[in-house]
């Protein structure tokens, strides 16, 4: 009865190991195939979706200033944010008046934005290869229950946004951790 018992252990642990292999190996490939996505599409100028039966494609590439590097995809639906941050349609794009918004999730492509610091710069590579520098003027909490984020139309502004706190066991929640920063003037 113990040799059973053991076995029946020894299998289970080995069926969960092997999910979350599974996961990690999807979660890697999905990234390569979101990367040479957004190569192609700057070559060709047009959209490239990652996979054939993707809902999303990528918009543009954001690096912090640390080396982290995030491709956005289009729209903000549950199904896009599982594989990178995701764009608000909105209308604006990179370099645009207006605030150009990208939420992600706090426990993996936004987790980097609880150490950023005011001042820093983060860029962002549109679509057509162009790319802006934004300037971290601040960082804030902000409950969702009692106040709107606030969509800027006379400056050009990029706001990152993700659930608060960081490393929650459960997401989801009302608080939301928000970046701000502002384009920096060119040449």
């Amino acid at each position: 009865m113990r040799k059973l018992i053991a076995l029946v252990l020894l299998l289970g642990a080995f069926g969960l190991a092997g999910q979350g292999l599974w996961l990690q190996g999807k979660a890697i490939l999905a990234q390569w195939l979101i990367s040479h996505a957004w190569e192609q599409q700057l070559a060709s100028g047009q959209p490239v979706k990652p996979w054939a039966w993707a809902d999303t494609w990528p918009v543009a590439r954001l690096s912090g200033p640390n080396g982290e590097v995030s491709y956005v995809l289009s729209g903000v639906s549950g199904q896009a944010l599982a594989f990178g941050p995701g764009q608000l349609d909105n209308g604006v794009q990179p370099g645009d008046l207006g605030t150009l918004l990208l939420a992600g999730h706090q426990d993996s492509h936004f987790a980097f934005l609880q150490r950023l610091k005011d001042g820093e710069l983060l860029r962002v590579q549109a679509a057509d290869g162009q790319e802006y520098v934004y300037r971290i003027a601040s960082q804030r909490v902000v409950d969702s229950r009692h106040e709107k984020i606030a969509l800027q139309h006379s400056h050009a502004e990029l706001q990152l946004v993700t659930c608060f706190p960081f490393a929650a066991l459960t997401s989801g929640g009302p608080l939301r951790y928000v970046v701000s920063a502002w384009l920096e003037p060119t040449g």
